[in-house]
């Protein structure tokens, strides 16, 4: 992650100097070329182009009788993206902004326009971390216009419904289409703090039968992606609210019903996100702990067989001096007799400490 944090360090530093509105892709070039996907509808009609032109949008525009989705994967062609705005008439700030995939979720409300920017995140399951990727839309009178860093099939599920004419999305306008690709978003959210609850169980079990170095190195990497996930839930809720509350005509009645319960799934995102990472600082803590309890129990044994052999020590080395005239060393029965008197001062000493629960 820290990787890709300086990465894009770097590719900001291409617009140093630059005017404001200057459009500079500052991301990774993900796709080699730009992919351009079409929905047009209403409850009776649908067109669909999964490769169009740039000049099949022309037809579009102006067209009052159906909802046009068009979705854009890859954002590294900036001629064709400032191609796009000056045909849909997007203020050079706003193509700034889709193609700088550092922006913080937020919405912006333009002359003829909505903009809005978020960020989906996904779990991978291999690397066991989290991978995110910024998403912008501009709701316009015409319709809607998708930018995509990456082509993946988190949108999948929205274009199933526009196909096979399930739930509202082709009686309603671009708002509700809005609506439905954002509650996607949101309920990848889920599934991700999902597949992290699932790693933070098997985490837990792994504290209470054998913690180890890799434990701590797994708390530390869930706290990370825990703060990742936080940087991009939190500013989503401000964004959902701000979208709820705008006056805006683009957004209509009766989607803010949807904006509000999508503000309320938000909401709960936020709650467990905190909960986890306060789980997460307590599987800390609590490892922290069970690393000192060991190295307690540890030292407790070695004070114990410390303390037992001091006497037995202070015997030998009295005995050990050799002195000519010392009565015991021409004892038959001397050797014997000190032996018995160490193991007996030994059994003593355990047998006090067992009695004070020391041992």
């Amino acid at each position: 992650m820290n990787k890709k944090t300086f990465k894009y360090k770097s590719n900001r530093a291409k617009k140093t100097g630059l005017p404001p509105g200057s459009v500079v892709y500052t991301g990774d070039r993900n796709a080699d070329e730009i992919i351009l996907e079409v929905f047009s509808y209403n409850e009776t009609f649908l067109e669909e182009k999964n490769k169009a032109k740039i000049s099949d949008l022309q037809k579009y525009i102006d067209n009052q009788k159906t909802i046009e989705w068009i979705n854009i994967t890859g954002l590294h062609d900036t001629a064709l993206i400032e191609q796009i705005g000056s045909m849909y008439n997007l203020h050079p700030l706003l193509l700034e902004d889709i193609v700088n995939p550092n922006q913080r979720p937020k919405v912006d409300e333009y002359e003829n326009c909505l903009f809005i920017v978020t960020k989906v995140i996904f779990w991978d399951d291999n690397l066991q971390e989290i991978d995110s990727e910024q998403i912008s839309f501009v709701i316009h009178k015409q319709g809607l216009i998708s930018f995509q860093e990456k082509e993946r099939s988190i949108f999948d599920y929205v274009r199933n419904r526009i196909r096979n004419y399930k739930g509202k999305v082709r009686k309603m306008g671009s708002d509700y289409l809005l609506y439905a690709l954002l509650d996607n978003i949101v309920d990848n959210y889920f599934l991700v703090l999902e597949k992290i609850g699932d790693s933070m169980e098997f985490l837990e079990e792994e504290l209470f039968t054998n913690p180890n170095e890799k434990t701590l190195k797994t708390i530390h990497q869930l706290k990370r992606e825990m703060i990742l996930l936080k940087k991009a839930v939190w500013p989503t809720r401000d964004l959902i609210s701000n979208l709820y509350r705008t006056e805006n005509e683009l957004i209509t009645n009766s989607t803010h019903l949807y904006i509000k319960d999508l503000y309320d799934h938000v909401i709960q995102i936020n709650e467990s996100t905190d909960i986890y990472r306060d789980m997460l600082t307590s599987n800390q803590e609590m490892y922290l702990s069970t690393l000192s309890n060991k190295m307690n129990l540890v030292m407790k044994v070695l004070t114990i067989i410390s303390t037992v052999f001091i006497p037995l020590t202070f015997i030998v080395g009295v005995y050990g001096m050799n002195f000519k005239y010392m009565p015991e060393l021409d004892w038959k029965y001397g050797y014997p007799l000190i032996c018995l008197l160490m193991l007996i001062i030994s059994v003593f000493m355990l047998f006090y400490f067992r009695r004070k629960k020391w041992l």
